[in-house]
């Protein structure tokens, strides 16, 4: 596995415990929210990923035409 300058190199260990901790703390949120609140949060979360595809198919769009 190469490594371009300047980036940074992550340990395979450290990264598998940061997803245990995440997955433990996504569950452990779910599990005290409301459903509203979770469906509201996660209608937020589509609504900001649609926008970011949008932009992202707005600026290739741009791209093309120039």
């Amino acid at each position: 596995m190469g490594y371009t300058m300047g980036e940074k190199k992550k340990n395979p260990h450290a990264v598998a415990l940061s997803k245990l901790g995440a997955r433990k703390g996504g569950e452990t949120r779910a599990a005290v929210l409301s459903p509203e609140q979770r469906s509201e949060i996660a209608q937020r979360a589509a609504r900001v990923r649609w926008a970011k595809a949008r932009e992202r198919a707005q600026q290739k769009d741009l791209k093309d035409k120039s």
